[in-house]
């Protein structure tokens, strides 16, 4: 016999980013909130994340972004360079310009520290916090969410929020696909800053741009550490293998580039490396009292570093679309619900899509070798710091809207990248 947990107005399922930042943004709206993750403890697994002001305007909203900002860093520049010869391509200043021109600055900072401030919050905020439950399926039954756990417990709420990542159990509800296997794989690795530490980029994000690979690096928590990111073409990943015993592969995809970024290959964790997927987008991310937020609706390649910060500007999205009628203290209109799921799968869907897709289509330009190689590093050299047109769409504070210079620019990309007639 199943036990029905006591009543909440929202379930959330799925104690990541996603799942957090959407709880905690119910949670201000006066929703009762109860969170539940399958693992044992919350935590956070990877390095290094970059926090474009899209999402840092959303941890501004909440008041935490002075959190990150005590255990993050703020870099000064986001340069590339070209990975076969360290020429500087182009790089795009972060400073009082930028941070004015889009509401927030740009943070790096350690995954688990953004995971630990959004966990912190929510308890603070008086979520309901629940390990070691899986959701197997949610089902719909008279205007309630029943969620169906694996030991035969319920969870009955207003609605279901499907926040459990890029192989999400629940999204089956919405769409009959699956992962999507980039060919490329990444190994992270975090070392801490001595004075042995090259000095020279120890203030900026630096990306080199190599023929099927490329590595970034750039400081965390505060200057003490420095994050190490190398995605390769992997041979072994394109036959079906998610991990592979070797550094084989790695050392042949950096052999041509130049030594700075041989050397950096040691900063490496190679004991495991993380295989790239990502999924084609889909327009419905509703199913009855079902909805999907995060990596379950929009799960992307890194290339934008947009992930997480997607992830944010959902919950900031889904607490607009649901402030008010939803969680009013003298009824519920009955469908208040399903008018705020609508108006949040709208108003989200076709702008993560684009995001998936210029992803896919960024990291192909970067991995381009050859004539396009050539083409490539002159488009990007032809890019003036203080040139904002290929960050409006992506940073701006509306998010809507396609300035005709980024299209033209992101039609230009395409065609390099070999993506377009």
């Amino acid at each position: 016999m199943s036990e029905l947990k006591a009543s909440t107005q929202v379930v959330v399922v799925g104690g990541g980013m996603a799942g957090l930042a959407g709880a905690l943004a119910l949670r201000a709206n006066g929703a009762d909130v109860t969170l539940v993750e399958r693992a044992p403890e919350f935590g956070e697994v990877g390095a290094g994340l970059q926090m474009a002001p899209n999402a840092s305007r959303v941890l501004k909203r909440w008041g935490l972004l002075e959190k990150a900002l005590e255990i993050g860093v703020q870099p000064k520049h986001l340069v590339f360079r070209d990975a076969l010869t360290g020429e500087e391509l182009t790089r795009q200043s972060l400073g009082h310009e930028f941070e004015e021109r889009y509401g927030a600055p740009y943070v790096v900072i350690h995954r688990s520290d953004l995971h630990r401030i959004l966990l912190d919050a929510c308890q603070d905020a008086g979520v309901r916090l629940v390990n070691d439950v899986f959701v197997e399926k949610v089902e719909t039954v008279n205007s309630r969410a029943i969620a169906h756990t694996a030991n035969g417990d319920t969870y009955e709420a207003d609605v279901v929020i499907g926040a459990d990542g890029l192989k999400s159990t629940l999204r089956p509800a919405v769409a009959h696909d699956g992962p999507v296997p980039s060919s490329y794989v990444a190994y992270r690795g975090t070392v801490a800053i001595t004075k042995g530490t090259p000095v020279a980029d120890l203030e900026d994000v630096i990306v080199y741009l190599g023929p099927d690979c490329h590595l970034v690096q750039y400081p965390l928590r505060k200057g003490e550490l420095l994050n190490t990111v190398a995605v390769f073409k992997s041979p072994s990943f394109e036959r079906g293998e998610e991990q592979y015993g070797g550094v084989d592969e790695l050392e042949a995809a950096y052999k041509d580039c130049i030594p700075a970024v041989r050397e950096a290959l040691k900063n490496l964790a190679t004991g495991i490396r993380w295989p790239m997927y990502d999924r084609d987008p889909i327009e419905n991310w509703i199913h009855g009292r079902l909805v999907l937020m995060g990596d379950a609706a929009h799960p992307m390649l890194q290339y934008l570093a947009q992930g997480a910060c997607q992830a944010l500007e959902d919950a900031a999205v889904l607490q607009d679309a649901t402030v008010g009628s939803v969680f009013a203290d003298d009824g519920v209109d009955t469908g208040a619900w399903d008018r705020a799921l609508s108006d949040f799968n709208s108003a989200r869907a076709a702008r993560t899509a684009r995001v998936q897709r210029t992803a896919r289509i960024w990291g192909e330009s970067w991995h381009v070798s050859g004539v396009a190689r050539i083409l490539r590093n002159l488009l990007f050299k032809s890019r003036k710091d203080g040139d904002f047109q290929y960050n409006d769409w992506l940073y701006g504070q509306t998010g809507d809207g396609v300035p005709a210079a980024h299209a033209a620019a992101e039609t230009r990309t395409e065609l390099l990248a070999g993506t377009r007639d």
